[in-house]
C-alpha cells in the first residue's frame, strides 16, 4: 500500500488525554485556574509578553484592532499573501485593508512598499509571518514609529519564533497567535494576543469576556457581578478544557521545534541546487517556527502531480486574498506578489515525519516533474 504524507498533522501530546480527562472530571470546564496556568507557561515557555489566551486566532486579531483604536474609514496596511481572518478584522471595523506588496523570496510583507501606502488614514500596520518566517521587523517598526501607528504581528505561524534573538510576541504592541488544529500547538481552536503594554493587556482581559472585568468585579449578595458597561466587549475567552489541551501540548514545544528545523536543515541542504526549484530565503538574524516549508517551481501543477502521484502533498497552502470582491479585487500593481501567486508550493514539515518520510520526499523531487 502507498504510503501518504499529509502536508499537516495534528499534534496530540499523550498527556492530553489525563489532562482533559481531569478538567472534564471537574465539571469546570469553563474559564479559570488552567487558562491561567496556560498563559504563564506561554510566556514561561515562549517568551510572549502578557499573553492573554482567546477563543480563535481570529479574534486575537480583532481585538489587536480595537485596542489600536481602529475606526470606520481608517485604513491598516497588511500583506495579500495571507489567509482570509487578517483582512476581515479590518473590514470588521469598518476599516479599509490596503495591501502592501511582499518580498518574493519570503511571502512576507516588504516595507518599502508599506511606506509607499502611508497615507493621512494609515492607522497600522499588520505584518504576517508568512510560513513561521519572521517579517522585517525593525524596518515595520521603525516605519511605524515615524508615522505614529501601531504595529500588529500576525503570528499564526510563528510561535517558538525569534527575531534577532527576541521571541515573536515580545517585539510589537500586538502580536497574534493562533492555536488552530493544524497549528503547533492546538487547543482544539483558539488564540492569543500579546501585549507590549501592561494597560493594554488589561483591557484585553476584560474584552475578551463582554468588558466585564471579573478580578475587580465581584459578585453582590444577591449573586451578580457589580459593573457599569460603557463599551463594546466580546465573548472571546478561552476555557480550562481547552486550556488544558493546549498546557499538554506545550509540553515539549522545544524539542517539536528542534524537530522541524532540523528537517528544514535537511531540505535546505538537499533541494538547494535544484534546476527549476528555488528555495525560500532564509536569513542568520531570525529563526523560523517552519509552520511551512517554501520554495518557487516551474511547472507547478506537474510537482504537485508528480508529488501526489507518490503519495505526497504539496500545497500553495493560501494564495492571495485580494482577488475577493469584499477587499476590492486583485490588485496588478502588487508586482512581487502576482508572481508569488503563479510559482510558490509547500511541501510537509511537521511532526508526523519521520526520517524515511524525509528522505523519501527528496527522492521524490529530485526524480523530477
Amino acid at each position: 500500500m502507498q504510503k501518504e504524507i499529509k502536508i499537516f498533522n495534528t499534534y496530540i501530546h499523550p498527556d492530553a488525554f489525563n489532562g482533559v480527562k481531569k478538567t472534564l472530571e471537574s465539571t469546570f470546564v469553563s474559564e479559570g485556574k488552567l487558562v491561567e496556568k496556560f498563559e504563564l507557561q506561554l510566556s514561561i515557555k515562549l517568551g510572549w509578553k502578557n499573553p492573554m489566551t482567546v477563543n480563535s486566532g481570529t479574534s486575537a486579531l480583532h481585538l489587536a484592532m480595537v485596542l489600536s483604536g481602529i475606526k470606520p474609514g481608517d485604513e491598516v496596511i497588511c500583506p495579500a499573501q495571507t489567509f482570509v481572518a487578517t483582512a476581515m478584522v479590518i473590514a470588521q471595523e469598518k476599516a479599509k485593508p490596503v495591501f502592501a506588496d511582499i518580498q518574493y523570496e519570503t511571502g512576507n510583507i516588504d516595507p518599502q512598499s508599506i511606506e509607499k501606502k502611508i497615507t493621512n488614514k494609515t492607522k497600522a500596520i499588520m505584518a504576517v509571518h508568512w510560513g513561521g518566517y519572521p517579517c522585517d521587523l525593525d524596518a515595520i517598526n521603525t516605519i511605524a514609529k515615524k508615522y505614529n501607528i501601531k504595529v500588529i504581528e500576525d503570528a499564526a505561524h510563528a510561535p517558538g519564533a525569534t527575531y534577532r534573538n527576541k521571541p515573536i510576541g515580545s517585539i510589537s504592541d500586538f502580536t497574534c497567535f493562533s492555536f488552530q488544529a493544524i497549528k503547533h500547538i492546538t487547543t482544539g481552536d483558539g488564540g492569543a494576543i500579546c501585549c507590549l503594554n501592561k494597560n493594554n493587556a488589561e483591557k484585553a482581559l476584560a474584552k475578551r469576556w463582554f468588558g466585564i472585568d471579573r478580578v475587580n468585579s465581584k459578585p453582590s449578595i444577591l449573586g451578580e457581578r457589580e459593573y457599569d458597561l460603557s463599551e463594546l466587549g466580546y465573548k472571546y475567552h478561552l476555557n480550562d478544557y481547552a486550556a488544558a489541551l493546549g498546557l499538554a501540548n506545550l509540553e515539549n514545544i522545544d524539542q517539536r521545534l528542534a524537530r522541524r528545523r532540523q528537517i528544514a536543515k535537511k531540505y535546505q541542504k538537499e533541494l538547494n541546487n535544484i534546476s527549476r526549484l528555488k528555495l525560500f530565503t532564509y536569513n542568520n538574524d531570525r529563526e523560523s517556527a517552519y509552520w511551512l516549508f517554501g520554495m518557487h517551481v516551474e511547472n507547478r501543477e506537474k510537482f504537485i502531480l508528480a508529488l501526489k502521484d507518490k503519495g505526497i502533498t504539496a500545497s500553495v497552502v493560501h494564495l492571495s486574498i485580494d482577488h475577493n470582491s469584499i477587499f476590492g479585487g486583485k490588485q496588478k500593481e502588487l508586482v512581487n506578489q502576482r508572481r508569488f501567486d503563479e510559482t510558490q508550493i509547500h511541501i510537509p514539515i511537521h511532526d508526523g515525519l519521520t526520517d524515511e518520510d524525509v528522505d523519501y520526499i527528496i527522492k521524490t523531487i529530485k526524480q523530477g516533474w
